[in-house]
């Protein structure tokens, strides 16, 4: 069951120029929409198909892809929301994310938190952990080791490339914070900003990092200095039910699932016909 929520507001992490810039630097040249949106091209079996990733499809997105000669071809769409109009084929079921909303006044932000989520807040406040936070480099390890982990674990995640990209070309939307405790780091957070939103993006930590709960102290600091940079929402990311423990972890933080649209295909010639 999932909390009634608001529709999400704008401000996509994948539809934003950051995003757009990024891929550019590795070489994967978006296409821009005339409103503004990006499309993604990706190739299977010698076919080509163009991607609407996390937005909801412009009602005269048919016209503007046949004005700039890409009518016809297959397309995915991933709305944020519900399922887009007309005939298209379900290709994966919609997907649930944890969305926290901040607040401006702290006790307020405190008052959300779950019980055991704020008791184990003010231990680590009381404690010897210190945090620090700053621009991401492109060139820090901490994005090699979040890739690494990543497919260790096997959980969807960018490619160090690409994370590296955007800290590259948007280094104002990028905030990494560190915990470290009598001088050695032991745990860290990475966030992705874009418009009045941000995205939970790298998590890593050590046995002393889980010991002393370091990433309670990280998530909370974050979430007070995002809404102090104008942040209002932050995607914690998808719920993964084979990891219980980060699950709760998020939700612990007041953070509400919220469903996506889920992933669609849309051409004409397998949807001919049938409805999903």
């Amino acid at each position: 069951m999932f909390d009634a929520l608001p529709d999400p507001p704008g401000d996509s992490l994948f539809q934003t120029p950051a995003f757009g810039a990024a891929l550019r630097l590795v070489g994967r040249s978006p296409i821009t929409l005339p409103g503004g949106q990006i499309l993604l091209r990706r190739r299977l079996c010698g076919v080509e198909f163009l991607m609407l990733p996390r937005a909801d499809p412009p009602a005269d997105l048919n016209a503007q892809l046949c004005a700039m000669g890409l009518g016809g071809r297959p397309l995915i769409l991933s709305p944020e929301r519900a399922r887009p109009s007309g005939r298209v084929l379900r290709l994966r079921a919609p997907v649930a994310t944890f969305d926290l909303a901040l607040h401006t006044d702290e006790q307020s932000q405190r008052a959300a938190l779950h019980g055991k989520w704020r008791n184990a807040l003010r231990r680590t406040e009381r404690g010897a952990l210190r945090v620090r936070h700053g621009s991401l480099d492109p060139c820090d390890p901490v994005i090699a080791a979040a890739a690494a982990q990543a497919r260790t674990r096997r959980y969807a995640a960018w490619p160090a490339g690409l994370t590296a990209a955007w800290a590259q070309v948007a280094p104002q939307q990028t905030r990494i914070f560190r915990a470290c405790l009598r001088g050695e780091e032991i745990a860290q957070m990475v966030f992705l900003l874009h418009g009045t939103r941000a995205s939970y993006q790298i998590g890593l930590t050590t046995d002393l990092g889980r010991a002393t709960g370091a990433h309670t102290l990280l998530m909370w600091s974050a979430m007070r200095w995002l809404v102090r940079a104008g942040i209002s929402r932050v995607d914690l990311g998808p719920s993964l039910p084979h990891a219980y423990g980060i699950d709760r972890f998020k939700a612990r933080t007041g953070a509400q699932l919220r469903e996506t649209g889920g992933t669609w295909l849309r051409w004409r010639p397998l949807a001919r016909g049938r409805r999903p």
